[in-house]
């Protein structure tokens, strides 16, 4: 059966920078190619325009992100398609 699921993609960078916008799309790049590479390696492909972004600011955040505390974290989340693709879903910190 071909469905569709989510899957989370991650990139870290400097917490100093979290005001530059082109830093903050440099990440974006990197969280949507994470995605796309976690992806494939599943077996999965990702449907085009349809990835959104998350800036996780740990200062800002209830979130527990004591692996990253002095990062700024973009995560991206991406719809998978393909055979199976609709068991898997991002959900918490990873994906299911």
């Amino acid at each position: 059966m071909n469905g569709s699921g989510t899957l989370f993609g991650w990139a870290f960078g400097d917490l100093s920078r979290s005001g530059d916008e082109a830093y903050l799309d440099e990440l974006r790049r990197d969280a949507l190619a994470n995605a796309t590479q976690d992806a494939t390696s599943r077996g999965f492909g990702v449907e085009d325009g349809t990835e959104t972004y998350t800036v996780i600011n740990p200062g800002d955040t209830l979130a527990d992100v004591h692996t990253a505390p002095d990062q700024l974290i973009v995560r991206c989340t991406v719809k998978l398609t393909g055979p199976g693709a609709d068991k898997v879903h991002a959900e918490g910190p990873m994906n299911g």
